[in-house]
């Protein structure tokens, strides 16, 4: 199968991997024969892009690391929480956290097994799924990733418990913004971008008296958007001042905010968002929890299509543990021309590099 932009994709393609919502609702299933109709279905529902099949990327499988059923388990657990608390009142927001930080922890359990059980680097593409409400499915996503760089970095078992509860409500906050601030689709007033900035402070304040949370889970909702050089919000702390798991947070969350359709801009490919990680290393981020989230993170999802510094085109086709940007990529073109496919370990041809991906559709042969 491969990867590639919905937009480009012709009528009478064969659907390669099922289009799911996030709560498991199956809108188009593997081997369907696309049509306009669809395609456009697609693209209004915001999915940016498709895995297709095709004779050349035959045997070339996208692996999910989280399961259907545990991500659906896992989005309804989220959703169902946080819909209370935006229906009941401050005083009524501890009560209701503690009634859930049970189902919380079982779940933070759950994606750590299957994460240290899983062969495969950490893919998560937001883009083939449809969402109801971004703020369920992004919480998932950075508690995902922020256990895998806790994994790399070695935390002890009780330190990645604390930083998974933290992920998961790092965001609780925005209950209390007004919906129409947070699913508005153009540019965001000063006014309302103060309201947006408040979530980190409602969020801390939420979740500090919760008798059965660590308070270092209040710290990480509001430490997730400070920075290194004292730019983030809401108190502009700096260094060393910011605990080490809402660093860690803070990583997963611009990752997955930039790799994530948003009502306002299309989604960007992992390799993309790593590049903006990289740009703010030392300044904005710790360059210790960007290393780890290189080791621990697929850059160039299995089915995308990569070009090559001598010029070849392939297809990744397999992940290489620990070095994410060193892919197993399947060559099908040279020069230009299409070849008989071979395959090119990119963790032993330590010359060759990966310059471009590209999601076009494929020129028939």
């Amino acid at each position: 199968m491969r990867l590639v932009a919905t937009a480009n994709v012709e009528s009478g393609t064969i659907l390669g991997k099922t289009v799911r919502s996030d709560k498991g609702q199956i809108l188009l299933s593997e081997g369907v024969e696309l049509n306009e109709k669809m395609l456009n279905r697609l693209q209004l529902l915001g999915i940016t892009y498709i895995y297709i099949k095709d004779s050349v990327t035959e045997g070339i499988e996208y692996i999910e690391v989280l399961p259907d059923s545990i991500r659906r388990e896992a989005v309804q657990t989220i959703e169902t929480t946080f819909q209370e608390l935006q229906m009941d009142s401050k005083f009524n927001s501890t009560f209701v956290i503690e009634k859930a930080s049970k189902r919380f922890k079982d779940l933070i359990r759950q994606l750590l097994f299957e994460l240290k059980n899983n062969e495969n680097l950490l893919t998560m593409l937001a883009d083939v799924y449809t969402y109801d409400n971004y703020i369920f499915t992004h919480s998932l996503h950075v508690t995902m990733y922020s256990l895998a760089i806790g994994m790399k970095l070695k935390l002890p078992p009780r330190d990645l418990e604390i930083l998974g509860m933290g992920a998961i409500l790092h965001d609780v906050g925005k209950m209390k913004v007004p919906c129409d601030i947070l699913q508005k689709p153009g540019k965001l007033t000063d006014q309302e971008y103060d309201e947006i900035k408040k979530h980190p402070e409602e969020g801390f304040q939420m979740l500090r008296n919760v008798p059965a949370m660590s308070l270092i889970v209040a710290h990480c909702a509001y430490q997730h958007h400070e920075r290194l050089n004292g730019t983030g919000y809401p108190r502009g702390i700096e260094g060393e001042d910011i605990h080490q798991l809402a660093k860690i947070i803070a990583v997963a969350d611009v990752f997955d905010a930039v790799t994530s359709n948003r009502v306002y801009r299309d989604a960007m490919l992992p390799h993309h968002g790593l590049e903006i990680l990289f740009a703010g290393s030392g300044t904005l981020f710790d360059p210790k929890i960007i290393e780890a989230f290189r080791k621990g993170v697929a850059i160039y999802p299995v089915g995308i299509t990569v070009i090559l510094d001598d010029g070849r085109k392939g297809v990744v086709s397999k992940q290489n543990m620990g070095v994410s940007d060193r892919p197993v990529v399947r060559i099908i073109e040279e020069d230009g021309k299409s070849i008989d496919p071979y395959e090119l370990d990119l963790s032993k041809s330590l010359t060759t590099m990966i310059v471009e991906c590209d999601t076009t559709f494929p020129k028939k042969a």
